[in-house]
């Protein structure tokens, strides 16, 4: 049995202990314990029911995810559960901290369910590609009904104790010792005569739904599950749960559930559950490095990014400063931030008191001096090498000794701009992505004297604002907008060959991205990559690249906030624009470029994705990036490319790297080596039959 389940006794309650830190996920050893232990629970004579419960910090909080992949070891989880359930003695499920994915099936295969007001349940296997497959998708609807049932399941969000008191999947909530309160609550089913409640034995409530329920749930949820092959296999599980026997059900869940495990979806989906986690770790920094302390920050420029950075400090408590160059600049800059929580208010997700309370936390300054007392100053301004060297000048001079100096810059050199310092080792690159307010990528940008201290605080103020943090080095573009360039780049050629550019965006979206290459330029602004462009003094010598948007952006089309840009705008719509056309014909003319307008779809992906998956490798071996993976975590987070391709190096491996050579040589017989040549790593990778995570495991 070993220690990490244990059988003990008080009275004629027996109380089976979970131990397995720190989540006491449903490893091998926990299944064969809870086994044994629910075996000897049915042979103790003394034993009138029996208590599930954990050590430690919460309850069953899922499936041990280090086993996906692998043969299934018995006994399995569905096979524990239905032990646990034909058991003639009451059982009775004790929750605190979280009960997830496996953790509430268990939960659900005990009698009776209990648990503290603070705990959280929830079945979040659809964020990994999967669904509940040790008869969660059969259980939940029996306690809850079909539409709250695939409401948690196909969004995955957990639902507070008392929510699932309300709607029947928690029996009893418990206030103060939550041991004490289930051994209490199983002494009282045993009083009442309480028989075992099997839900395996009762039947889905229909009575709330129609023959249209299911099609009309399908169309409810397609904006949101667009894409993604879990959502549909959920609704199929529960379409079983109403209209078949539970056994056959049960079978229908197991096969969906294996369909799920063996999709490329779920083995994206999984990969990016661990690289969220490993972009956290720097190799070089240990996670005990001691941190600077952070009690009030500054924030240089009040424009819509700037005023985002704010808000994401303030809404945890941390007071700023907004620094801006004139009253007029200022108040309107506090305007956006007031404004953007209003906007929350409005949509209901913040209560007016919590608003006035993060506004309290923001003021304002149009004097340097007004920051000297910051810990965290982070420079917001456009994108100007010679504005930000400025700025960082000015810093140097008041900021308090041992402040970490940060810039917001999305392409520039962190180490010229450190340079303007005499604290080198103090600045660091905080690249947001708009709106800052609500993306969740933060590249964070190490210059050559960046201290390890900076690093470590700037990853722990990171995760303090709700940030996920990706550490990169120093290039024009860094990770995100250096691999973006070729995408773009490559968008661009294909409309002066003559595809339209709502072509390029629509299969771009069918893909999976949130937007196309060029309705996402329309949003950033034309002018900003055309600022880019002449800031980039290492970009090809290339006549061609972006000179459609350069001669957009000279006759006044910015994109979307000039309501003409790469397409035209009606509202927010996007309009095929036959001036784009036109100028994309007459640039290719004067270029000597030949037309291909029918290219093929797979063309289209291939050279968008591998153009980045190339530049992804160059950007490996020069040490950019610590792993493929902090690239994948990048472009899911920052750039709106979908979790169920794992991100862009994930997808190469998925394609096979022979193949994304193979591609770029046939690319390359076309348009030569400037862009087409594969990088040595990709090159090598490929010919030795490996992936980026073979190459990641070697260099771990």
């Amino acid at each position: 049995m070993g220690d990490v389940v244990s059988y003990s006794r008080e009275g004629e309650i027996a109380v089976i202990t979970v131990n397995n830190p720190p989540v006491n996920a449903l490893s091998l050893p926990v299944r064969k314990g809870l086994q044994d232990c629910f075996r000897q629970f049915a042979q103790d004579a003394e034993a009138k029911a029996a208590v599930l419960i954990c050590d430690g910090r919460t309850f069953i909080a899922g499936a041990d995810i280090t086993e996906f992949g692998k043969p299934p070891e018995d006994p399995w989880l569905p096979k524990v559960i239905h032990e646990m359930e034909a058991c003639e003695k009451v059982i009775v499920a004790a929750i605190h901290g979280t009960a997830l994915g496996g953790g509430l099936e268990t939960a659900m295969g005990c009698h009776y369910r209990c648990a503290v007001p603070s705990a959280q349940i929830g079945l979040p296997e659809v964020t990994l590609g999967l669904l509940p497959g040790a008869t969660g998708t059969q259980r939940l609807p029996r306690l809850i009904g079909p539409k709250a049932a695939l409401d948690a399941m196909v969004s995955g969000r957990p639902m507070p104790a008392k929510k699932a008191h309300a709607a029947g999947a928690i029996d009893e909530l418990v206030e103060g010792d939550l041991k004490e309160g289930a051994i209490a609550y199983a002494k009282k089913l045993v009083a009442n005569g309480a028989k075992p409640r099997r839900l395996s034995e009762e039947s889905v409530d229909t009575s709330d739904i129609d023959e249209h329920f299911f099609a009309e749930y399908r169309n409810s949820i397609a904006r949101q599950a667009r894409g993604f092959f879990a959502p549909e296999q959920i609704i199929k599980c529960v379409e079983a749960a109403v209209s078949l026997p539970y056994e056959e059900a049960v079978k229908r869940e197991n096969e969906l559930f294996m369909e799920c495990m063996m999709s490329s979806h779920s083995a994206a989906q999984r990969h990016l559950f661990f690289a969220e986690r490993a972009c956290q770790k720097v190799l070089d920094v240990p996670a005990d490095t001691p941190k600077r302390e952070v009690k009030k920050v500054a924030v240089i420029g009040g424009g819509t990014m700037g005023g985002g950075i704010g808000m994401k400090f303030a809404n945890v408590g941390i007071p700023g400063v907004l620094k801006e160059i004139n009253d007029e600049a200022l108040e309107r800059g506090l305007g956006i931030i007031r404004g953007n929580y209003e906007n929350t208010v409005k949509k209901g997700r913040l209560s007016q008191e919590a608003m006035d309370q993060c506004m309290d936390l923001i003021s304002g300054t149009v004097d340097y001096q007004g920051i000297d007392d910051c810990d965290l100053i982070i420079e917001a301004v456009f994108e100007n090498m010679a504005l930000k060297k400025e700025i960082f000048g000015e810093l140097d001079k008041v900021a308090k000794k041992g402040a970490i100096l940060a810039s917001n810059t999305s392409t520039l050199d962190i180490d010229e701009i450190a340079a303007c310092t005499s604290r080198p080792e103090d600045v660091i690159g905080w690249h947001f992505f708009a709106p800052a307010n609500v993306m969740t990528l933060l590249e964070l940008v190490r210059g050559k004297q960046t201290a390890k201290d900076v690093i470590a605080t700037s990853m722990a103020m990171a995760k303090k604002i709700r940030k996920t943090a990706v550490l990169v080095g120093v290039c024009f573009g860094f990770v995100g907008n250096r691999m973006f360039f070729p995408y773009q780049r490559e968008a661009g050629l294909m409309m002066l060959e003559g595809v339209p550019a709502d072509r390029i965006d629509k299969v771009a979206y069918e893909w999976g991205w949130a937007m196309g290459p060029n309705g996402v330029a329309d949003l950033s602004g034309l002018d900003v990559l055309v600022k880019v462009k002449n800031e980039w003094t290492e970009r090809p010598d290339d006549p061609a690249l972006w000179v459609v948007i350069e001669k957009l952006v000279e006759k006044g089309r910015m994109g979307q906030k000039t309501k003409a840009g790469i397409f035209d705008y009606s509202g927010r719509a996007p309009v095929p624009s036959a001036e784009t056309a036109a100028i994309a014909k007459a640039e290719a003319e004067r270029l000597g470029i030949e037309q291909r307008p029918d290219i093929s779809d797979e063309e289209i992906i291939e050279r968008l994705m591998y153009s980045m998956i190339n530049e992804g490798a160059l950007i490996l071996e020069e040490g950019i990036a610590m792993r493929p993976s902090d690239i994948d975590v990048v472009f899911v987070h920052g750039y709106g490319m979908p979790r169920y391709r794992g991100g862009p190096m994930h997808y190469g491996d998925a394609v096979g790297l022979d193949k994304v050579v193979a591609a770029m040589e046939k690319y390359r017989q076309r348009y030569g080596d400037m862009y087409w040549k594969p990088a040595p790593l990709l090159a090598k990778l490929a010919k030795d039959g490996k992936s980026f995570d073979d190459w990641a495991a070697e260099n771990a």
